[in-house]
This record gives C-alpha cells, structure tokens and sequence, in this order.
C-alpha cells in the first residue's frame, strides 16, 4: 500500500511503500524530525517505541522521545501487522 506524505515532511519523493519496511522507518524518521503536530499525531505510539533506537534522529528530538515514552512507560513490543 502506497501513502502519500506532505511535501513539508517528504520532499524527494510522491509516495511511500508502507510495506517496505526501510520506507516506514524512514518515514517515521522523517516525521520525527520536520512533521507538525498534525503529523506527529497521527503516529502509533508503539511504532515510535519500537524503532526509536533504529532511527538516525538529533539528539534533541532522540532524547525527548525517549524521555517520554519512558514517561509514558511505553516500550518496545512485537508489532502485529
């Protein structure tokens, strides 16, 4: 299944695999780093938790996603797809 991102979050490509899953992470990555609220909010929270160690964020936005989702005592889980 193909998605297709905002220009503000994606901006070298029309559409992304959802099925691949070096696309989907990263996508997350990608939003992560330049989505709004908006984007962000959309998001699983388990998805975040599950690749946050995978993904080649700032330290800024690792260290606030990992302080929250410690927060939050969410962690990794075999995800069911």
């Amino acid at each position: 299944m193909s998605i297709h991102p905002p220009r503000h979050v994606v901006w070298s490509t029309d559409t992304i695999n959802e099925q691949n899953p070096f696309q989907r992470r990263w996508l997350l990555q990608q939003t992560l780093i330049h989505g709004r609220m908006e984007d962000i909010r959309k998001l699983r929270i388990q998805d975040i938790a599950n690749e946050l160690d995978n993904l080649n964020l700032p330290e800024d936005i690792h260290s606030l996603w990992k302080k929250y989702l410690e927060y939050r005592h969410v962690g990794k889980q075999p995800v069911t797809r």
